[in-house]
């Protein structure tokens, strides 16, 4: 899917989140500290794990003040351990108040993120599988989610509704069954002229046969099956189109799941299921 990072889609993050937490003016520092007052803050780590979003904390500080010395001793995808400092920035002490629960939150977020999903990673290690993210993602946020889920070494299912069809439970029951799914769907992306994959989730060997007999179909999903019923599909699919296995999948069970065969494991709990990294940002005004 699309990995790029879009400058204008950060760009309006940081001043959408800004202008939520700033609003009219950031009243407890303009009310005690000159404006001229310049000071310097390090970004430090209190919890084991993957550190991601720096790279964002120094778009948040540059957004504020382009002149800002940003420098950073870590970067994302880091193995951090406590004590360590991911990076120092020095500016103007209202610049470093006003980014300072901005780029943590953020920070906080996408390493907890890119850990778990460092974790799932890891626990798969030596098979095929690889780990994939789902639409589970905190509105307006989903990008950053998805960016600290590679930085965790996983890969990411699709950004959203429009650059992959995939067919779910609801849609085949509305639509009267996959086959008729299917071939609906064909119709329209040729109408349409668009040219996405085709992913269709299945509940049963059945419907994985009929998904199977479908040549439009690009990915079978295997939904909440057992462990016996997984091998016995993806014998039954034989390479023949990409499998993806997907449903209450954890750190427990990925490894045997990843076992079974399947290309890919979805794992919804990597954006859903994540506690904050604790990290914390300390500043030294200067005269």
């Amino acid at each position: 899917m699309h990995n790029q990072i879009d400058d204008k889609q950060v760009l309006e993050f940081i001043r959408l989140a800004l202008q939520e937490d700033v609003n009219t003016g950031d009243y407890s520092t303009l009310s005690c500290i000159p404006p001229e007052a310049i000071g310097q803050a390090d970004l430090k780590v209190k919890q084991e794990g993957i550190l991601a979003g720096v790279q964002m904390a120094k778009n948040i500080f540059e957004y504020l003040e382009p002149n800002c010395s940003f420098v950073q001793y870590l970067h994302d995808g880091a193995q951090v351990k406590v004590g360590d400092i991911a990076f120092s920035v020095k500016a103007g002490v209202h610049t470093i108040l006003k980014a300072e629960r901005l780029a943590l939150n953020v920070m906080q977020r996408m390493s907890a993120v890119a850990t778990l999903t460092n974790e799932y990673v890891q626990a798969v290690k030596g098979t095929k599988a690889i780990i994939l993210d789902t639409r589970k993602t905190t509105p307006m946020n989903r990008f950053l989610e998805k960016w600290a889920v590679r930085i965790g070494g996983g890969q990411n299912h699709r950004m959203g509704l429009y650059d992959m069809i995939m067919l779910k439970d609801n849609h085949i029951d509305f639509a009267g069954g996959i086959t008729k799914a299917v071939n609906a769907t064909q119709e329209f992306l040729k109408a349409q002229k668009l040219y996405l994959k085709i992913e269709v989730e299945t509940r049963n060997i059945e419907e994985v046969k009929e998904a199977m007999s479908l040549a439009a179909v690009d990915r079978i999903m295997l939904d909440n099956f057992s462990l016996d019923k997984m091998r016995e599909a993806v014998e039954i699919i034989a390479g023949k189109v990409e499998v993806e296995a997907s449903g209450g999948v954890n750190l427990d069970s990925v490894r045997a799941i990843a076992a079974c065969g399947v290309d890919f494991i979805s794992v919804g709990a990597l954006t859903h299921g994540v506690k904050s990294m604790d990290l914390s940002l300390k500043a030294q005004v200067y005269s």
